[in-house]
């Protein structure tokens, strides 16, 4: 590109001299890049036989394209420059269905206001779905819910979360009177259950596990909308994070030794995403402190007291 800005300052200025002037260089090392165009291509630019520089059949075959060829790496410059200034962008972000801790739509409605040339694309998966998405990328970034196994080596996170699971009942339940129970007084109880594989389920199941609860298990769903309904009709008990609960208006016990809990990650391939876009919603997403001190970390500690009380609905620790 360069030897070709060369060409055309020849060209729109009539001699090597004003060229190199326009260029801010030597004559002679204008005069060497043009040769080595001219040898590149295989043919004389500029008959130099007379007082004036004129184009030669091959310097005026030349022309409209070293134009073409300029203007659009000028336009490359410019989108490369606005996807750097955020101006336009994308950004995937992958969700478990049952994320509450941090408002998400909230946040991204936020985020757009301050990056409206940002488009955004939001998918709610499995962990091991979003996981795989996030190694493959396809995913800039994703809000999981890991077990207690690290993540797999290559993605890193940027923020963490606690959140409290409650147990939720049909009204009118005995336990619903009581307000708290411990895990071994449910094992008469009927569970509605999410479906195997996500975060919660995960949860879920080592709690069962560490306690040595054997659930019955009445029925499995794959929405958590419809283990909510199934619930307030009656079918069963389910394990849930608090704020699903309280938004669906349903009784909700606290469980008692141990207190039931899960952690959930802010997480993305490497200590920076490399997408601009992503970078900024890193930012946007987790605590300002979090992303600005340690976000090279990679490997954060627990941030809800950090993330606690922050805008967009970003909710404390609870439990």
């Amino acid at each position: 590109m360069r030897q070709l800005r060369h060409f055309m300052a020849v060209v729109n200025e009539g001699g090597f001299t004003a060229a190199a002037r326009a260029e801010l260089i030597v004559q002679s090392a204008l005069s060497t890049s043009i040769k080595n165009l001219e040898r590149e291509l295989g043919a004389d630019l500029f008959d130099r036989t007379g007082r004036r520089v004129v184009l030669t059949e091959a310097g005026r075959a030349l022309l409209p394209q070293a134009r073409a060829l300029l203007a659009g790496a000028e336009a490359a410059r410019d989108a490369v420059a606005a996807v750097a200034a955020l101006a336009v962008g994308r950004v995937s972000v992958g969700t478990i269905q049952t994320l509450t801790c941090v408002d998400l739509p909230a946040e991204l409605a936020a985020f757009h206001r301050e990056f409206p040339g940002v488009q955004v694309s939001v998918r709610d998966a499995t962990v091991a779905e979003l996981t795989e998405a996030l190694r493959a990328g396809e995913l800039d970034l994703a809000y999981l819910a890991p077990d207690a196994r690290d993540l797999p080596e290559g993605l890193h996170v940027y923020a963490t979360w606690h959140e409290e699971l409650v147990l939720i009942t049909a009204p009118g339940h005995p336990l619903a009177e009581a307000g708290r129970t411990l895990i071994r007084d449910l094992a008469e109880e009927a569970f509605v259950d999410f479906r195997a594989g996500t975060g919660l389920e995960t949860a879920v199941r080592r709690l069962a596990a560490h306690c040595g609860l054997d659930r019955r298990i009445t029925c499995d769903v794959t929405q958590i909308g419809l283990l909510v309904d199934l619930v307030r009709a009656g079918i069963g008990v389910a394990f849930v994070p608090r704020a699903i609960g309280e938004r669906a208006g349903l009784p909700c016990v606290r469980i008692r030794q141990p207190e039931p809990g899960r952690r959930i990650v802010l997480a993305g391939r490497g200590e920076r995403p490399r997408n601009p876009a992503a970078a900024a919603l890193v930012r946007h997403l987790a605590d300002d402190r979090l992303a600005d001190d340690r976000f090279m970390d990679g490997r954060l500690k627990d941030a809800a007291p950090a993330a606690a009380g922050r805008r967009g609905g970003r909710r404390p620790a609870e439990g």
